[in-house]
């Protein structure tokens, strides 16, 4: 394990967020297009606190999905500066708690703030700990053709290249053919 548990399921869940859009991932749909798909979504991922209640709401994931699409693109001091924008517009106060599997870990907001400043908190608290532990590389962008879905590489040599879609299996398809064809 690269970061803690909740680390690693903030960032997973950042850049899976990030990748609902219209065009992104295996969809060319928006894959959360109401509030039924947003609670679903947040039901899926085990989100704790308060529900996504409104389309208010769901608009603000939207419009917070390109400002985390953009953090994979960032490092050094720009990445600081974005995870403490992140965590000052949040009015992050950080805190310990204990829920589910996660065991104890911090939350930075109430479980009853808005969602989106749930969501970026969450995330720039992870980035503390993925710049801390100078892991910023580990953030990367699908090496698929024609895939710009963002990715987290946990694993242990750091050798992670495709998302979870079907760009890993097309790769392999394509470089298995090359070498027949090669062969033949």
């Amino acid at each position: 394990m690269v970061f803690t548990y909740d680390t690693d399921v903030t960032l997973a869940h950042a850049a899976a967020i990030a990748n609902t859009g219209p065009g992104l991932g295996d969809e060319d749909r928006e894959e959360l297009p109401d509030l039924a798909a947003l609670q679903a979504w947040f039901d899926r991922w085990e989100w704790t606190g308060r529900r996504p209640a409104s389309a208010a709401e769901v608009a603000a994931v939207h419009a917070l999905r390109p400002r985390l699409r953009r953090l994979w693109s960032l490092r050094d001091e720009a990445l600081v500066a974005e995870a403490n924008a992140l965590l000052e517009e949040g009015g992050a106060l950080p805190r310990l708690v204990r829920h589910g599997a996660f065991g104890w870990h911090v939350h930075a907001t109430s479980d009853d703030a808005p969602l989106d400043r749930r969501i970026a908190v969450e995330v720039g608290m992870a980035l503390v700990d993925v710049i801390r532990a100078d892991e910023v590389d580990r953030l990367k962008v699908c090496a698929g053709e024609d895939c710009e879905d963002l990715l987290v590489d946990l694993s242990r040599n750091r050798s992670r290249k495709f998302c979870d879609g079907t760009c890993g299996t097309r790769a392999n398809v394509a470089a298995y053919r090359a070498r027949k064809a090669a062969g033949a």
